[in-house]
């Protein structure tokens, strides 16, 4: 009775967890190319460059999520994203280097190319920011990480493309579903990603892995 109570407990939702009923944030597939889901447009990017830029622009909002979702112990946020850094490690690190080169191409130096990557480095960050909207990205957060720990390895992009649209969809501010004439207000301690943190850096990049909480 004990485990069968427990396996309910880790299969329940992270709406159930928050006693919260979010709304329907899911969205078709992208490819990186529409308007608005990525944090930054990259003009004449190649499909496999798209591709590198949605792996780290989810990569970017699991790393927030690790950092922000602390509030709820029950969410696996942050076990999930120590575990995604090193069972993807080579997609993740194959993405960098083709935004990388992406940013190289496009500039005429290359100091411009790196400038140029650490601002696109530091825009995909901030732009998961969740300040108003919490327990929804963090809902998302935590299921969209939880199918990325049993995703094969070199197919993080595929699931880049598939959610990445809903986890930029609840960043918008929601509320309560179930009843929505109720007011229903929840303000935890918000943890912004770690940019003023130096240990985060490495000539000039931001390396959130130098610097991720340790449970």
């Amino acid at each position: 009775m004990g485990a069968a109570t427990a396996a309910l407990c880790i299969a329940a939702p992270a709406s159930a967890q928050f006693y919260f009923k979010g709304p329907d944030i899911s969205g078709p597939r992208i490819t990186g190319e529409e308007p608005g889901v990525l944090a930054q447009a990259l003009p004449g990017a190649t499909q496999p460059e798209l591709r590198a830029a949605m792996v780290w622009n989810l990569r970017a909002a699991l790393n927030v999520a690790a950092l922000q979702c602390q509030f709820a112990p029950t969410l696996l946020t942050l076990p999930n994203y120590n575990t995604i850094l090193k069972d993807h490690a080579a997609e993740l690190n194959s993405s960098y280097t083709t935004l990388t080169k992406y940013f190289m191409r496009t500039n005429k130096t290359a100091k411009a190319g790196q400038m140029a990557l650490d601002q696109y480095g530091t825009k995909v960050y901030s732009s998961f920011s969740a300040v108003h909207a919490q327990l929804t990205f963090c809902a998302a957060a935590d299921d969209v990480s939880n199918q990325v720990v049993f995703t094969p390895r070199g197919q993080f992009g595929e699931v880049a493309a598939q959610r990445l649209r809903e986890i930029r969809n609840s960043l918008i501010r929601w509320g309560e579903q179930q009843f929505p004439s109720m007011y229903f207000a929840h303000v935890p301690a918000v943890v912004a990603p770690m940019l003023a943190n130096e240990k985060c850096w490495r000539k000039d990049v931001y390396s959130p892995q130098r610097c991720q909480p340790k449970r």
